[in-house]
């Protein structure tokens, strides 16, 4: 017996191997990819690799795994990696305290990973992400947009050019299309997004309004995405 036992009667032992032999790659760790990571640490996957830049907030404490009074002010993959290690001592995680931007993308050798997961905020980033990928042959997903929504059940998984509604979906179709990329796996929404309240707080840079968010969407989003990269991981070739 061991802490992952429960998941082997599922996928079988081999499949335990694999993941324990990836590597992945999450690409921002707040309200959605706080929850993959955590949900990748539970499944057996040996090593990820966490880029973010951000600390704790206060206001990230309705949403975020990691998120408590606290963690608050600490840098979010530091305290992701505290969590990986805590969940399996045996894991090995990288944690790079950055944001994913053109001045940092050299720092990162994607052909090193066995998946990629978006769940960066940036048009550009995730554009950037995508290309270099599919450059190095590793299998990426990406999250659209979960801010302003309230029916965890509208989320699906689909390829970017069968997706409908969702406002980030459709710029990412039209930025793939233009760059000839023939598939890409993203969870997206079909519900129309809210349109938020005023709010007090100051807008961060580059914000034209602060989205509204919940404890039950992001969460479902992450995990929706955590199950793909599992399940794809344990595929056999």
């Amino acid at each position: 017996m061991n802490q992952f036992s429960r998941t082997e009667l599922l996928f079988g032992a081999e499949a335990m191997e694999k993941l324990k032999n990836s590597r992945v790659a999450v690409f921002g760790v707040g309200g959605v990819g706080g929850h993959v990571v955590e949900a990748l640490a539970r499944s057996g996957v040996g090593q990820l690799d966490l880029i973010d830049n951000d600390t704790v907030s206060l206001t990230n404490i309705n949403r975020q795994i990691i998120a408590l009074h606290s963690t608050v002010g600490k840098l979010k993959v530091d305290v992701a990696k505290e969590r990986c290690l805590d969940i399996n001592p045996n894991i090995i995680v990288n944690a790079y305290r950055c944001f994913y931007l053109p001045e940092t993308e050299d720092q990162f050798d994607f052909t090193q990973y066995d998946y990629v997961v978006d769940a960066i905020d940036t048009v550009s980033g995730k554009i950037a992400l995508v290309m270099n990928a599919k450059k190095a042959g590793t299998p990426i997903i990406c999250s659209m947009g979960a801010g302003n929504k309230i029916d965890p059940t509208r989320f699906k998984v689909a390829d970017i050019y069968k997706t409908s509604v969702d406002p980030l979906a459709r710029v990412m179709r039209q930025q793939m299309k233009k760059r000839g990329v023939k598939k890409l796996k993203v969870v997206y929404s079909e519900e129309e997004p809210l349109t938020p309240m005023a709010s007090n707080e100051e807008l961060p840079e580059g914000k034209r309004s602060i989205p509204g968010s919940n404890a039950f969407v992001p969460s479902v989003v992450g995990l929706i995405i955590a199950g793909e990269v599992i399940k794809d991981l344990c595929k056999k070739p």
